[in-house]
């Protein structure tokens, strides 16, 4: 089976086990991080291509707002927990205070210092309440992430995708991977803890991202297929 046919079948798997977890009322967070064209916005596609749009929600994470600066931190998160049996992916999520923010300088020391317990006080509060968690580390080289930048650069449909900001990141790319390193050790815990996929070959990232998620996310979940209501039993007997 050649690797586009793998992720239909991958596809396929995971829109029936969205059904179910929906029957069953189970909600799950995704968090995708990684550097910039780690190839993040090309598994979201590939997994809302797939999932039922009504019960999933695809929240893109960046700088907060004016109103959100004078909340605590954590509650522009807590505001998009997803209900019971609906799905969130958050497209870099609330590791932006010990990655971005500590980077770039946007808070002190003492606050991205302290954020590490308080994000995993915050997952361990959505774990306490039956939500699934599955957090993944997209990781590209430094020489496939200019190779990518160059590819968006040369192709006018992608060239909205490079931006100044991702060339200021990347020209901080040692401090962002001594900050993506301390930020795994001190939050990959045993219940939550950091996935790492190897994403310079993007097809087969895709491939074991979902593969990842299908693990994670089947326990405790009854794939049974429930019997059909009857009236609707009955509509196509009375239809034959």
């Amino acid at each position: 089976m050649d690797k586009k046919a793998e992720l239909v079948a991958l596809q396929h798997q995971l829109a029936l086990l969205q059904q179910a977890m929906g029957r069953q009322q189970q909600s799950t967070i995704l968090v995708l991080e990684g550097p910039d064209a780690a190839g993040k916005g090309g598994i979201i596609r590939r997994i809302g291509w797939c999932l039922d749009p009504r019960w999933l929600h695809v929240w893109p994470i960046s700088a907060p707002d004016a109103a959100e600066q004078q909340q605590h931190w954590l509650q522009r998160f807590w505001q998009r927990v997803p209900a019971r049996g609906h799905f969130a992916i958050f497209d870099r999520s609330w590791y932006g205070r010990v990655l971005v923010e500590r980077v770039e300088g946007f808070c002190p020391p003492a606050a991205w210092q302290r954020a590490y317990q308080q994000i995993n006080q915050f997952e361990q509060c959505l774990l306490d309440e039956g939500i699934k968690l599955v957090k993944i580390w997209l990781d590209i080289s430094e020489q496939e992430q200019l190779q990518r930048f160059r590819q968006r650069f040369e192709d006018p449909a992608k060239g909205w995708k490079l931006t100044a900001e991702d060339l200021r990141n990347r020209a901080r790319w040692q401090d962002y991977q001594t900050a993506r390193s301390e930020m795994l050790q001190h939050t990959s815990t045993k219940d939550a803890p950091w996935h790492l996929i190897d994403a310079n070959q993007k097809q087969q990232a895709r491939l074991d991202c979902f593969n990842l998620l299908l693990t994670q996310l089947r326990p405790g979940v009854d794939l049974t297929t429930p019997p059909q209501p009857e009236f609707l039993r009955q509509f196509f007997a009375d239809t034959e």
